[in-house]
C-alpha cells in the first residue's frame, strides 16, 4: 500500500456504490479514472473525488512516486450510520424509512 484516502459519510446506498467500485478495482490509476467519468451512476463523482485523494496522498508522501505507475489495490465500501425518517401513511399512521450512508476507502499501490 502506496497511499490510503477515504470518504465517509456519503449520502448514497454502499449496495448501489459497490456497483461502480467492482469497475475500478485492480486497475491502473488513470485506466479508473476514465472509466469513473464515463460510468452512468451517481456513485461515479464521490468515488472519483476519493481516486483523486489518494493519487494525491501518494504525491505528498513522496515526490519522486510516477503516478502512472499506481494502480488501485483495494477499493470497498463499508456501510455508515443510517438515517431514519418518518413518512406520513394512510389514517394517521407513519411508516419508517432509512437513508443509508456509505464509507468509501481506497488504497494505491505501485507495480513493480
Amino acid at each position: 500500500m502506496i497511499s490510503k484516502a477515504t470518504g465517509r459519510f456519503i449520502r448514497m446506498s454502499p449496495q448501489k456504490a459497490r456497483l461502480v467500485v467492482d469497475l475500478i478495482r485492480g486497475k491502473n490509476v488513470n485506466e479508473a479514472l476514465m472509466t469513473l467519468k464515463f460510468t452512468n451512476k451517481k456513485a461515479t463523482s464521490e468515488i472519483e473525488k476519493v481516486v483523486k485523494s489518494a493519487v494525491a496522498n501518494a504525491t505528498q508522501k513522496s515526490e519522486n512516486i510516477d503516478v502512472d505507475d499506481l494502480f488501485i489495490e483495494k477499493a470497498f465500501i463499508n456501510e455508515g450510520p443510517r438515517l431514519k425518517r418518518i413518512r406520513p401513511a394512510p389514517m394517521g399512521r407513519a411508516y419508517r424509512y432509512q437513508r443509508r450512508t456509505a464509507h468509501i476507502t481506497i488504497e494505491l499501490g505501485e507495480k513493480e
